[in-house]
């Protein structure tokens, strides 16, 4: 399930993009603030990002460019075409004008998911470990690890936020779109198994539990 991001102080906008992308079977999440906006990416990372720029704290032009590795579409009520190149050279995946209609941007959203979704991410790295998402294939120190279809979901949720702490909700949450098999009283035992495969292969433990929040990829 994809996860997008809406960034609007309009409660009314909000809540009926919240709906109309719920019923598309994305999953959503809402920020009505540049500084709330800019915690929400710090503690995960959706898929997409929809940003509104007349935002109270921090403006969209500001948090703009603090968003990386994620595609964000502007939908703002500025229509004017100066600003809308600024923002496409500065970033911005598209750029909507308010009001819109709910079909275009829904197709805009799809066109912008399918565009990000390039070969050169579908191989993730960290130290030596490499996981191919195409083949769904993981290998540390150049060996081939046999992980179960859970493990390999956790870890390709660490890899993919390598410089974060994930925790046990988020990780939970993420997981689910490669398992239903992960429950929270079993994630601990998955986590553990996963870990002394890593640690079997390559002789050092990749993945560190964060005391009372989760866990996060460490670095020798």
């Amino acid at each position: 399930m994809k996860h997008i991001l809406i960034i609007d102080d309009d409660v009314h906008i909000g809540n009926m993009l919240r709906e109309v992308l719920s019923r598309e079977g994305y999953r959503v999440s809402q920020a009505y603030s540049g500084t709330e906006a800019l915690m929400t990416l710090s503690a995960s990372k959706p898929d997409l990002v929809l940003l509104d720029l007349m935002l109270p704290g921090l403006s969209g032009e500001e948090v703009l460019p603090k968003i990386s590795g994620i595609p964000v579409i502007v939908v703002s009520a500025k229509a004017d075409s100066d600003k809308k190149v600024e923002l496409l050279l500065g970033g911005a995946a598209d750029y909507v004008t308010k009001p819109f209609d709910t079909k275009e941007l829904l197709a805009r959203i799809k066109v912008a998911l399918r565009k990000f979704s390039a070969p050169a991410d579908m191989v993730l790295s960290f130290d030596d470990l490499k996981l191919d998402i195409a083949t769904r294939t993981v290998f540390a120190s150049g060996k081939e690890i046999r992980l179960t279809r859970t493990e390999y979901a956790i870890l390709k949720v660490l890899m993919q936020n390598q410089s974060q702490v994930i925790a046990k909700s988020i990780l939970l949450d993420r997981i689910s779109e490669d398992t239903p098999d992960c429950t929270e009283s079993s994630l601990k035992m998955h986590i553990s198994n996963l870990r002394r495969k890593l640690r079997d292969i390559s002789g050092r433990d990749y993945i560190e539990a964060v005391w009372g929040i989760g866990f996060r990829l460490r670095s020798e």
